[in-house]
């Protein structure tokens, strides 16, 4: 019924591997915004944690910094933390999307958009 068509066939087959693939990345998008992560700074006296989408989503201070003459330092190691966790999130993100990417086929290193 559908010779002479050509590579019709394929690209039914292409179309049903983008809609795959789009579906799992809709699924691994949700994924990250379950996964944490968390990062430090002053010897785990501030600990900020992060989705692996890199949204902040807590942030624990040992009341043994608070010192008003160290304002500074307090706000310092509150940035290295949060700065900790938004790396480990990026290195998160990235990690599930090289599962995503070796397990549909893709070659490594291939960036996908999100």
């Amino acid at each position: 019924m559908f010779k002479g068509m050509g590579g019709l066939g394929d690209m039914g087959k292409m179309m049903k591997a983008a809609q795959e693939m789009q579906g799992k990345m809709e699924a691994l998008q949700e994924e990250l915004r379950a996964i944490t992560v968390t990062g430090e700074s002053g010897a785990g006296m501030v600990k900020a944690t992060s989705t692996a989408k890199g949204e902040l989503v807590g942030l624990d201070i040992d009341p043994s910094i608070f010192n008003p003459d160290e304002k500074e330092v307090v706000e310092d190691l509150i940035l290295a933390a949060i700065k900790d966790a938004q790396q480990k999130a990026s290195d998160r993100s990235q990690e599930e999307m090289r599962k995503l990417t070796e397990g549909l086929g893709l070659p490594a290193g291939m960036n996908l958009p999100f």
